[in-house]
C-alpha cells in the first residue's frame, strides 16, 4: 500500500472521529443544559409544563440560550443541589423565571 494513501485514509479517519466527537459533546452540554434548566423552573416555582407549551415557546426559546452560554453552572448545580443557600439572583434567567411564575399561574408542586 502506498504511504500516502495511508496517510490520506488516517487523516480522514481522524477528522470523522474528531466531528463526531464534537457533534456528541455539543449534544451533552446542550441534554447537561436542558436539564438544568428544568430544575431550575422547578426550583423557582415554575411548572415544567410551561416549557412545552406554544404560548411561551419564544420566552423558553431565550431562556435556553441564556442557559446554554451561562457562566455559573458549578454554582447552578450547587444552589440546585441545596449546597448553596440564598436566592437564584445569579441565574441570568431569575427575572424571567419569576415573570413566568406570576403570569402562568402554575407552581411547581
Amino acid at each position: 500500500m502506498n504511504p500516502t494513501l495511508f496517510e490520506i485514509g488516517m487523516a480522514i479517519f481522524m477528522v470523522a472521529v474528531s466531528v463526531a466527537l464534537i457533534v456528541w459533546f455539543s449534544r451533552y452540554v446542550a441534554a447537561t443544559s436542558q436539564g438544568r434548566m428544568m430544575q431550575m423552573l422547578t426550583r423557582a416555582g415554575v411548572d415544567p409544563e410551561v416549557a412545552r407549551h406554544g404560548d411561551t415557546e419564544a420566552i423558553i426559546q431565550d431562556v435556553r440560550r441564556r442557559c446554554g452560554r451561562c457562566r455559573f453552572e458549578g454554582l447552578c448545580d450547587s444552589w440546585l443541589a441545596g449546597k448553596v443557600e440564598g436566592d437564584n439572583s445569579f441565574c441570568p434567567n431569575a427575572q424571567i423565571f419569576h415573570m413566568l411564575k406570576k403570569t402562568t399561574g402554575r407552581i411547581a408542586p
